[in-house]
């Protein structure tokens, strides 16, 4: 009777039979580790997604003071809620869909004040209107665009609505910086992404901008995840692969762009080609293929940028008197942010001009991680400005030390993987560094928000080295 049945099974049917069959009966130790693996995968993006999301939220960790927390880039915020006002009176692409405030000034001379700031999201919470509008010129304003959509589509109370906003941000955030800690699961494991996990947690810098409407952190990282995830699917290269991948990042920086600007656009760009040197040297790419991966990441770029500034030149002519006024704006901006001369800017940017490159980065590396001070109190001065504050320099020293005790401790397996996550982390460094330096100016005025950049990613990529380093060295006892 068996022999019947099988019969009339076809060879694959049959293998398919046998296989699940064998699946069923057969339990190893090397089948158990998968099934854990492919469990703990799933929970890890769970914890972590949740993890973020409630420091993004509610400082529910503690890492930032609560007051700064809570008033964290309320300003630049605040043009986003008044663009969801602009867009209820009058329309989602009234004055170019710019955001703005609802100022009699000029918002690119003056800045905008706090009883404005203030008097931008009293008049959204309580249905009210503008009589002049100052659109902010530097930014396509595409998250104030989408946000007004919502605004106006959604029937529930506009504290609800400003709410639910803030959720879907933080959320969005959590999940980008999520799917870059599961690229470190799959690549290295459960412990090495708890590792990048604790990282992302215990950043002050990425907690006080998780949930802000203005700076939506998802679409920074956004350009990075699309080429993690390209590159590990594809690790055999193709012809098609090529055009694909230039299209893909077409798409990501193009909607980085259109979300947030042109903000921190070298660090996104940068941080962008990471995943790059990771698998050029874990794969031990040819000259012709880093050739042809270059070419298609410079090309996607370009393309999605004069795009982008196109559409802000026309957004910006849209307000004055044509097309030529938006490139004269953004032409304009450009100097401002980075070495041009003072004497044709305002006298508030001279300092920002003028000052020196060196003692920009210095400022940087100054800067605080983490805050031990949130959790313990030290009457000591020297202990709490400089023992408890974690410092980036701090970090950059540690991972130095880290990367040569990896590359040391690596065994022959491991070697190759090590060396390319070494190699990436150090060209994630010129992430934030192509920041500092070539948008000088802006980095000197704006020491209250860029700091941020050393979480795009060379954090992440340090804290990896950390987690394998203090692996291979274990092992190695």
């Amino acid at each position: 009777m068996l022999t019947m049945k099988l019969k009339h099974l076809s060879q694959s049917e049959f293998a398919r039979k046998m296989f699940k069959c064998k699946a069923k009966t057969n339990f190893t130790p090397r089948n158990a580790t998968r099934a854990f693996r492919c469990w703990f995968g799933g929970e890890i993006w769970i914890i972590s997604i949740g993890l973020l999301s409630f420091g993004f939220l509610f400082n529910l960790w503690h890492v930032a003071e609560q007051e700064w927390f809570d008033t964290h880039q309320r300003d630049t915020e605040s043009l986003v809620v008044g663009r969801m006002v602009k867009s209820r009176q009058d329309g989602i692409f009234s004055v170019g869909g710019l955001t703005g405030a609802g100022i009699t000034t000029n918002i690119q001379q003056d800045w905008i004040s706090e009883n404005q700031i203030d008097n931008q999201y009293a008049t959204y919470l309580n249905r009210g209107t503008f009589d002049e509008f100052s659109p902010y010129m530097s930014q396509t304003g595409g998250q104030g665009i989408i946000f007004g959509l919502l605004d106006r589509f959604i029937p529930l109370s506009p504290q609800i609505k400003l709410w639910s906003f803030y959720v879907l941000t933080a959320l969005l955030t959590a999940i980008a910086v999520t799917a870059i800690i599961g690229w470190f699961y799959d690549e290295f494991g459960g412990w090495i992404a708890i590792f990048v996990l604790c990282s992302g947690v215990l950043s002050q810098w990425l907690t006080v901008f998780g949930k802000n409407l203005w700076w939506s952190l998802w679409a920074f990282y956004l350009p990075m995840i699309v080429v993690l995830y390209l590159l590990k699917r594809h690790r055999a290269p193709a012809n098609r692969q090529f055009i694909k991948f230039g299209i893909l990042i077409f798409i990501a920086v193009f909607i980085k762009c259109f979300i947030n600007g042109f903000e921190y656009i070298t660090t996104t760009l940068i941080m962008m080609v990471t995943p790059c040197i990771y698998y050029a040297i874990l794969d031990k790419w040819s000259r012709h293929q880093c050739l042809k991966w270059t070419l298609a990441s410079v090309s996607g770029s370009v393309v999605a940028i004069f795009l982008s500034l196109t559409i802000l030149c026309i957004q910006i002519g849209s307000t004055k008197d044509g097309f030529m006024d938006g490139v004269a704006h953004v032409i304009w901006s450009f100097g401002k942010r980075t070495y041009g001369e003072a004497q044709d800017y305002p006298a508030v940017y001279a300092a920002s001009l003028e000052a020196g490159t060196i003692g920009v980065v210095i400022t940087y590396l100054n800067g605080i991680f983490f805050d031990l001070n949130n959790y313990l109190s030290h009457t000591n001065s020297f202990v709490s400005n400089f023992l408890l504050k974690i410092r980036y320099v701090y970090l950059i020293v540690l991972f130095i030390v880290m990367s040569i005790l990896l590359f040391i401790c690596s065994t022959a397996k491991q070697r190759q993987q090590n060396i390319a996550l070494i190699w990436a982390t150090w060209f994630s460094i010129l992430a934030p560094l192509s920041w500092y330096v070539i948008f000088k100016a802006h980095s000197f005025i704006h020491t209250h928000m860029s700091f941020l950049l050393w979480q795009m990613p060379f954090t992440f990529f340090g804290f990896a080295v950390l987690g394998c380093a203090v692996i291979a060295w274990k092992k190695g006892f």
